[in-house]
């Protein structure tokens, strides 16, 4: 099945917005060579280091408008119609913002030349985005069976964090804190303790657990996130408060024996990419890797064959992308991007695959963040596998269109020797086509990128934010596993809000049919 869509797609997301709309400039000189003379000259003068930007035509007018336009003011001094950028932030947050030198006190822009980019932005903005064009609607799911699991008797459910352990538990965590342990095999959930606020992590090595809290999970500039280490029944943390920690990845990298800790600290208009190593004195030092917001996931590999890991990490605020941290030394690493998007994609997650079985690693990316004021359904949304010519430059070479895609898992689920994939939509389009929350993509032809789509038959369970897959089960399979999170950042039809509620799942499980369970 093939699918096709038209390239005028939307937003901003609101963090995004707020990182990268001082940059939005170089979108109009880059991207968009049919202006004056002077409207080239004026956007080049104000483009300075750059990210990939969106085209004006990506945005409709209404968000331009009402939206963009008044932050990039804010981000060039400008103040129009009342807006003010520490609207609603408190006293420590908009010292924050204030000592980040993100908006100038004064105009660094004519009024004249700002009147003159608004002019030309809202000329160029269509009015509305055309929707994902299907050849085909994607088949019922046939070879998963779902059940539906409550973890606990609580209304609705708020899991920021789930992993399998290949045991036959699953490890969850919520934005209270909470933090569990799932056996599937008994069907109890049991607490594992309290831990700062938000799960985003959970990380065993040695006997010792190492559980990560975000802090305050809506965008802040405030850092409150914390790493806790517990050792029996020892709990200690981390020194450092972290900025909004979403993942953490412990690896030893130089092969001394000793665990360093990654850190992704998402933030909001700062963050970090932090390497935590162990001094001589047995206890960890920080070490930015990247001084960029957004980092939201990494995964260790030797993409060079050098013999020494390496790190990748994707990024969705602002520079949105992926890079390779090459490790060139004993835990030194340089930094290059393999890939780069627009930063209207809202790049969510990555997997790393030899999908063409070259040994050279692939990359599969999926883009759907849509949690913000802005909303609008995006037909440049789904996933993306990425080719690696053998060198480590990748080109996009499939995609797949999905409204609000954030997960996806790359696997052989109906081991047939290729690669399949499960993919999440945290925002679909609930009004017209709820049950495009999940996708299984089976591979038909990996040379030529034939996939068979299916989804579920049913939206009723709850809004799925968090995916993974594993044999839970034991029967030589691999299942997927989903979780919701009924938290309403995006308009959700009212009657399908009452039927999450009233369902309290909490877990999806997709039983892989591939081979029955013993009885």
């Amino acid at each position: 099945m093939e699918y096709r869509y038209i390239p005028k797609t939307s937003h901003f997301s609101a963090t995004a917005a707020k990182l990268c709309i001082f940059l939005c400039l170089c979108v109009l000189s880059s991207c968009q060579p049919d202006g004056t003379k002077k409207e080239v000259a004026l956007y080049n003068t104000h483009c300075g280091s750059c990210h990939l930007a969106p085209r004006i035509d990506q945005l409709p007018r209404d968000l331009w408008e009402n939206n963009i336009l008044p932050e990039m003011g804010g981000r060039l001094g400008i103040r129009e119609n009342g807006y003010s950028p520490y609207d609603g932030l408190s006293m420590d947050e908009q010292y924050q913002v204030i000592q980040s030198g993100i908006y100038p006190p004064h105009p660094v822009i004519s009024l004249e030349d700002w009147q003159a980019l608004k002019s030309y932005i809202l000329a160029e903005a269509p009015d509305s985005l055309a929707p994902i064009l299907r050849e085909a609607p994607l088949k019922p799911l046939y070879q998963f069976k779902p059940k539906p699991l409550e973890l606990d008797s609580t209304a609705g459910s708020l899991i920021s964090f789930m992993a399998l352990d290949g045991q036959g538990n699953l490890f969850n965590g919520d934005v209270s804190g909470k933090l569990s342990r799932y056996n599937f095999k008994t069907g109890t959930n049991s607490s594992l303790g309290r831990f700062g606020r938000g799960i985003t992590a959970y990380n065993v090595y040695e006997g010792q657990e190492y559980i990560t809290s975000v802090g305050y999970l809506d965008p802040s500039e405030i850092p409150s996130g914390r790493v806790f280490k517990r050792a029996g029944d020892q709990v200690s943390q981390i020194p450092e408060v972290l900025h909004r920690p979403v993942h953490t990845t412990l690896h030893d990298f130089n092969g001394d024996g000793e665990q360093e800790i990654v850190v992704s600290e998402f933030g909001d208009l700062k963050g970090a990419l932090s390497l935590f190593v162990k001094n001589d004195q047995g206890t960890f030092e920080k070490r930015v890797l990247l001084m960029q917001p957004g980092a939201i996931r990494t995964l260790v590999r030797d993409m060079d064959r050098d013999g020494k890991d390496d790190l990748l990490v994707l990024t969705s605020q602002g520079d949105e992308g992926v890079s390779i941290l090459y490790q060139k030394e004993s835990l030194v690493f340089e930094a290059r991007k393999a890939l780069r998007f627009s930063p209207v994609f809202g790049s969510s997650w990555f997997e790393v695959v030899d999908y063409e079985g070259d040994g050279d690693l692939d990359i599969v990316t999926v883009h759907g963040d849509n949690a913000d004021k802005s909303y609008v359904h995006k037909p440049y949304h789904g996933m993306r596998i990425h080719i690696n010519d053998g060198h480590n430059n990748f080109e996009e070479a499939y995609f797949f269109p999905l409204y609000g895609a954030t997960r996806v898992i790359a696997s052989d689920f109906d081991q047939d020797g290729d690669t399949d994939f499960g993919l999440l939509s945290t925002f679909p389009d609930y009004g017209e086509q709820p049950v495009l929350s999940f996708a299984y993509l089976e591979n038909m032809d990996a040379a030529s990128f034939r996939f068979q789509g299916y989804s579920l038959d049913s939206s009723a369970w709850g809004r799925w934010f968090l995916m993974d897959s594993g044999d839970i089960d034991a029967d030589g399979d691999e299942d997927l596993v989903l979780s919701s999170f009924t938290y309403y950042f995006s308009p959700v039809p009212v009657d399908l809000r009452q039927q999450w509620e009233g369902q309290h799942t909490d877990i999806l499980v997709l039983e892989n049919k591939l081979y029955p369970p013993e009885e």
